[in-house]
């Protein structure tokens, strides 16, 4: 059975265990073993986690929850949408978002 791959938001947390555990042990080989144990991932695995969470500078922030839904758009909207996430090589949804906190934001939230 193949494993699952993880979120965004359990990479983070466990990065940011990784970065604690480090900062209290000090000695990568005890560290490794916490991460082992602690979400049952192999010796390699954990000690990416570890090398990585070596070189942050501190906490992660740990991302919302994502979810999917279908908004119906005109044609030449959707077309004007795609072209800008290519001109700027920004992914669909990162401009999407965008748009959708700042109109929310002008608006104060309301409706």
């Amino acid at each position: 059975m193949a494993s699952q791959r993880s979120t965004a938001a359990e990479k983070a947390r466990r990065l940011n265990l990784a970065r604690e555990v480090w900062q209290q042990l000090g000695d990568l080989p005890p560290a490794v073993t916490m991460l082992m144990k602690e979400y049952g991932i192999g010796r390699r695995h954990a000690y990416r986690y570890v090398e990585r969470a070596r070189r942050l500078k501190g906490l992660l922030t740990i991302p919302d929850a994502t979810e999917s839904f279908t908004v119906k758009l005109s044609r030449q909207l959707a077309a004007r949408v795609r072209a800008h996430a290519a001109a700027t090589n920004r992914p669909l949804r990162e401009i999407v978002t965008r748009a959708l906190v700042a109109h929310l934001a002008r608006s104060g939230g309301r409706g």
